[in-house]
């Protein structure tokens, strides 16, 4: 089974700046990281790069360092962070965007925004902008905000989007698993009316806290699969965040008060689950875990980029901002 994996993180602590990490999250996930999470099941393994929220004035540092890493990681795409409100401040830095031959989309992280503002006239300038540049979009919002989405894709029906996360729905705990709601479906489905928008079969199991199985959300992806049709379907990882949980049996460096932990084999048990899912419904696996976040991305028209990796540790935040 080959696979793209559209949507995963890399941070390091000590090279960029990050207000959201703690517990688990708070250390060092790049490459050597990546590497012991390798998946298992894959014959190809790539990836998209998705921005990890470092401060705002590093978005394109972030970019510069994923570079240097690209090729060895088999990273063929970065989303990169923008902030689409900013007026000509967005333009200069998609403009420095551009110079970055991996760049092939960017993401303005909503979830965490206020209502209307992904609708607001600055925010619309700045994503036509991005649609007018040929790329894409990626939509990380709560379930509640996914009719703003919806409004957003009406105004700019050429902007090619995807939903992170099918729009963060409620899933519950394995022990305790919870139904889709009919209003998260409604929205689902509203968004899905807009050919231009696909749908990441990412993050649920961090929607869970890392407690979860595959039967839990089967209805989930049932759902994705209705509105989107499997042709607008693509899996992502969402490496490390949704790997961090219960520990799982067997692990030696079990925390002895049961707090969360990284999970060293949830990253291929989501990739298998998806895969197992398709597989059953008949819905075409190499689509879903390669060939549609291929197109969406563009990744396959990419030029090949070879960086010099001699600056990824040592002296890197004086080669960032030069």
């Amino acid at each position: 089974m080959r696979v793209l994996d559209s949507h995963l993180h890399l941070w390091d602590p000590e090279l960029l700046e990050y207000d959201w990490l703690e517990g688990p999250l708070a250390f060092r996930f790049a490459d050597t990281e990546l590497e012991h999470a390798r998946l298992e099941h894959a014959t190809t393994e790539k990836s998209v790069f998705v921005q990890a929220e470092t401060v705002e004035d590093r978005f394109l540092d972030e970019v510069r360092w994923v570079t240097t890493m690209a090729e060895p990681l088999g990273i063929v795409g970065i989303v990169a962070g923008a902030r689409l409100d900013r007026g000509s401040d967005t333009v200069a830095h998609l403009d420095g965007l551009a110079a970055e031959p991996l760049v092939v989309g960017v993401r303005h992280n909503l979830q965490g925004e206020p209502d209307g503002l992904a609708v607001s006239a600055a925010f619309v300038t700045g994503a036509r902008d991005v649609a007018q540049r040929g790329w894409s979009f990626d939509a990380c919002v709560r379930a509640d905000q996914l009719p703003e989405i919806a409004r957003l894709a009406g105004a700019i029906p050429e902007l090619r989007m995807v939903l992170d996360h099918l729009g963060k729905p409620a899933v519950g705990t394995a022990a305790e698993p919870l139904a889709p709601t009919s209003e998260w479906v409604r929205d689902l489905d509203e968004l899905a009316r807009h050919p231009e928008v696909f749908c990441k079969l990412s993050g649920l199991p961090g929607e869970a806290a890392g407690d979860w199985d595959a039967g839990q959300l089967v209805p989930f992806l049932d759902a994705a699969a209705d509105a989107f049709g499997p042709e607008r379907l693509m899996w992502g990882s969402d490496w490390p965040v949704s790997v961090i949980g219960p520990a799982e049996e067997g692990d030696p460096h079990a925390p002895a008060d049961g707090s969360p932990t990284y999970q060293y084999t949830a990253r291929s048990r989501w990739a298998d689950a998806v895969a197992a899912w398709a597989a059953d419904r008949g819905h075409g696996v190499d689509a879903i875990m390669w060939a549609n976040a291929e197109s969406f991305y563009r990744t396959d028209a990419r030029p090949t980029v070879f960086t010099d990796p001699a600056p990824r540790r040592r002296g890197i935040l004086g080669w960032l901002r030069g």
